[in-house]
């Protein structure tokens, strides 16, 4: 892997920058194709024999994810719960979000499917950029799908999202930029350090796809 995808390592953390259309572990439900290459962790845990995930991100999200070296680490950071997570993720979005600012609160299934649980977002836009929206969100909770779930539900999905998404709207998107897949990225993240406590800020630089998406969007 380019070192230039390490944001931060010590002896007991390994935060990198994720790929879009890159596993995190290996998913029986995607086909041959779409696994491609070998899963993140699997090629991480072959110099990190004691490497454990701690979280995931979606296999079109790229950005900053959070491995612990030692299982000890791992629990540390679940029995909190994530207490002082802060995780921001930048999307493009349909239409002319408005208000710009805002806190969506909306019930979505628990992973297990048997309940609904609490799923809190706060968007902020970044910019306008003609029927299209540039948006940062932080998110409270961390439930399957969430931040694509939020948005459809204010009527501002992402673009080219194939579950939550809309077709229409993308169609003429697609014939015009030839882009395929979601731009969804975990820009930055602000944790406790499970051992020290210290603060630690960790940032992703967006993708090249995504930042020429923008900027196509912007010189139109």
């Amino acid at each position: 892997m380019d070192p230039k995808r390490t944001l931060y390592t010590d002896a007991d953390l390994l935060v990198v920058n994720k790929l879009a259309g890159e596993l995190v572990v290996a998913a029986e439900k995607l086909t041959a194709k779409d696994r491609g290459n070998l899963p993140l962790y699997d090629f991480l845990h072959k110099d990190n024999p004691g490497l454990r995930v701690v979280h995931r991100l979606d296999f079109g999200t790229s950005g900053v994810i959070v491995f612990a070296r030692k299982a000890e680490v791992v629990k540390h950071i679940r029995d909190s719960k994530f207490e002082g997570w802060k995780k921001c993720y930048r999307m493009i979005v349909h239409g002319k979000v408005d208000p710009k600012t805002g806190t969506i609160t909306k019930s979505l299934p628990a992973r297990t499917h048997d309940q609904l649980v609490e799923a809190v977002t706060h968007y902020k836009v970044l910019a306008i950029l003609g029927d299209y929206s540039f948006v940062e969100t932080q998110i409270e909770t961390g439930r399957k799908h969430q931040i694509r779930q939020h948005m459809a539900s204010i009527h501002h999905p992402l673009v080219l999202d194939p579950l939550y998404g809309d077709a229409r709207r993308d169609r003429p998107f697609k014939k015009k930029f030839k882009y395929r897949k979601f731009f969804l990225h975990a820009q930055s993240l602000d944790f406790p350090h499970p051992i020290t406590g210290k603060m630690i800020h960790v940032e992703a630089q967006l993708p090249k796809a995504f930042d020429e998406a923008l900027q196509k969007l912007r010189s139109r």
